[in-house]
């Protein structure tokens, strides 16, 4: 287990993009369309620290960029650098940041004399933000340019990947796309679709947890190396359907397993109509409260097609 208390957004997104099968998956999705261009076997991570000097009348900078994963790899027979920056919080200034990163590389490619020609080099930027982006994704944007000029203008643009816009369709590796599944059903608080059981690796949920900003509620049900994301997933989903993501949880809701104690039973039913149909009336309530283990184990068989609280009062009486 990883010690949650210990990790940030940033290092979250960046040690699950170390894994080469993770990243592989993630460029293929998001640059190739879901083509497996990238193999995991063929990644080779590359050193990115890029030191330069900006000199001036008044003062002289030494300063280092680090892009967050960078590795080098073929593509259809071609060495390419490919690299992932992650974005937390939307930044003005992203496009600017990208640019000096890949000019430098350059850079340092023109003066390694081992270099015959350039390897050219794509960035990600990886926003994982709850927020929209709603800042620049090209250098034109900044300006406003004269007609004449437009056509001399240098523009530099990136490649802009909201988690929260992908299609995992295209993710072909299985925890990768759990991972941003994950991510994306904590910020829209749509859990019903997570009703097929899946394996999830316990540590991608906590990354994903960090990420988001929902640790909290999941610190206390994660147990070992994996678990089931559908109830990891249902255990937390009272504590973020009303904001997509809300701080508090109400007492008792998210406890145990669907097996177990009656009080856990109760209140897992709890939480999963209040998933599937809102805020529940005091009499529904109360009947799942005292309800025996037997009538709360065939309102479990019948949970998915319960429309309303009058079908959850039919099947348990």
């Amino acid at each position: 287990m990883i010690p949650i208390n210990k990790v940030t957004s940033d290092s979250a997104c960046r040690t699950f993009l170390s894994n080469d099968v993770s990243f592989a998956s993630f460029i293929n999705a998001v640059v190739f369309e879901g083509e497996q261009l990238i193999r995991p076997e063929n990644l080779v991570r590359y050193e990115n620290d890029t030191a330069f000097i900006i000199n001036d009348s008044k003062r002289i900078e030494d300063k280092k960029r680090r892009r967050d994963i960078v590795v080098k790899s073929d593509v259809n027979g071609i060495y390419c650098i490919l690299g992932v920056e992650h974005q937390s919080s939307v930044d003005k200034a992203m496009v600017v940041r990208c640019a000096i990163y890949e000019m430098l590389e350059y850079l340092k490619q023109l003066e390694n004399k081992e270099y015959k020609r350039l390897v050219p080099q794509i960035m990600v930027a990886f926003y994982t933000g709850p927020k929209k982006w709603n800042v620049p994704v090209k250098l034109s944007d900044y300006f406003e340019i004269p007609e004449e000029l437009k056509k001399y203008i240098n523009d530099w643009k990136i490649i802009l990947v909201d988690v929260k816009e992908m299609d995992t369709s295209k993710i072909k590796d299985e925890q990768t796309r759990y991972f941003i599944e994950a991510i994306q059903a904590m910020y829209k608080g749509d859990y019903i679709k997570l009703h097929q059981k899946r394996k999830m690796n316990t540590n991608n949920l906590i990354y994903a947890a960090i990420i988001t900003g929902s640790l909290d509620m999941i610190k206390d049900i994660v147990e070992g190396d994996e678990m089931d994301m559908c109830e990891g997933m249902e255990r937390m989903a009272e504590g973020f359907r009303s904001e997509g993501r809300t701080q508090g949880r109400e007492e008792g809701i998210l406890v145990g397993r669907v097996e177990g104690k009656l009080e856990e039973k109760q209140n897992t039913l709890l939480m999963q109509l209040r998933c599937k149909l809102g805020d529940l009336s005091k009499e529904t309530e109360n009947t799942i409260r005292s309800s025996t283990m037997e009538k709360l184990n065939k309102l479990t068989v019948s949970i998915f097609d319960i429309q309303s609280e009058n079908d959850v009062l039919r099947i348990i009486h």
